[in-house]
């Protein structure tokens, strides 16, 4: 008898934990299908972006307002914005394409780092058909005179604002970069998250020597990355009352079979879709299912969580051991 691989994320039933991350894989009707068909539990559509939010209701603003110095009736010339083809407009349209076209849970992502009148979209993925919502924060404090509760209250309005604004459940999607993770990630609950997707990966910058100009550089994760959000999902499983979702460096089925042990709810691909197409879905879970019935495992259910530091009494005490050891075991022939 096969492993029962179901799950439930953000309090939605999924058939098993692999969620196709937001990525180009994900922007389109046609391969939307593929992920479904090739075994995907869930998918996350690409996001949506304050800054494009903020663009175009600006272009929008300035052509209201273009004759009016003219005539202060110009502005009736011109279609209302809800009229006007938009990013936004493109988007909620993807939305109920996907929830027409698939049987499997919509997660709708957007991404922004203030708090302001684009959070009310929100309410507007919901009227799509999003069955919930991904908030995906993507800021970096730059400034000197940011400080650290400073920042963390951002977070913490931001998220309260995506909440009030629609009724599916809302997971946000974070930085790894907080001096008390543990709590930040309980204040973002008590706020109103129903889940934390663990961790955002910033596109880091790079210098380009012979144009001597700064360019993004974006890689593509590798399983070596797992281990922070390995690390966090097993601190946090039982601890707090939220889903858990891991990202950022899952490959193979041994990746994904780690993070559920941990305590993970679902894991999240997008690099490993990007480099190997759909079909890497269904090699996972059968590495998974062959994994599980030769150690007797019936269920995800029964192994999740297995390895996470609530079963040890002393977490803290486990973390430093864990460290020593590490420090103590690593072997060079130049040392």
């Amino acid at each position: 008898m096969s492993p029962d691989l179901r799950t439930r994320y953000l309090g939605l039933e999924l058939r098993n934990p692999i969620v196709a991350a937001a990525s180009p894989m994900t922007a389109t009707i046609d391969s939307l299908k593929r992920l479904e068909d090739a075994g995907v539990a869930a998918v996350v559509l690409p996001s949506l972006f304050e800054e494009q939010i903020e663009h175009d209701e600006m272009a929008t603003h300035d052509l209201m307002l273009s004759g009016s110095e003219v005539s202060p009736e110009s502005s009736g010339f011109f279609p209302e914005v809800q009229h006007l083809g938009s990013a936004i407009d493109k988007h909620l349209q993807l939305i109920g394409d996907a929830k027409k076209a698939l049987s499997i849970p919509v997660i709708a992502s957007l991404n922004g780092y203030t708090p302001g009148g684009w959070t009310l979209y929100a309410k507007e993925f919901q009227a799509a058909g999003a069955d919930a919502i991904e908030l995906n924060v993507y800021f970096l404090a730059t400034s000197l005179s940011d400080s650290s509760a400073a920042v963390e209250q951002r977070y913490i309005d931001l998220v309260a604002a995506i909440c009030a604004n629609t009724s599916v459940p809302v997971a946000v999607k974070v930085a790894p970069y907080f001096s008390a993770f543990a709590h930040m990630a309980q204040q973002l609950i008590a706020t109103g998250a129903k889940g934390l997707v663990l961790f955002n990966r910033f596109v880091q910058p790079d210098i380009l020597l012979d144009e001597l100009e700064i360019a993004p550089h974006l890689v593509l994760s590798t399983s070596d990355e797992l281990r922070l959000a390995l690390r966090w999902i097993a601190i946090l499983h039982g601890r707090v009352d939220a889903s858990l979702a891991a990202t950022g460096g899952a490959h193979t089925s041994d990746d994904v079979l780690k993070l559920l042990l941990a305590g993970a709810d679902c894991v999240m691909l997008a690099s490993a879709l990007l480099k190997n197409g759909p079909d890497q879905v269904r090699t996972l879970l059968q590495g998974m299912e062959q994994w599980m019935s030769e150690r007797d495992y019936t269920s995800v259910k029964q192994m999740k969580g297995s390895l996470s530091q609530r079963a040890c009494p002393d977490p803290a005490a486990f973390e430093r051991s864990n460290y020593m050891k590490a420090l103590k075991s690593y072997s060079s022939r130049f040392a």
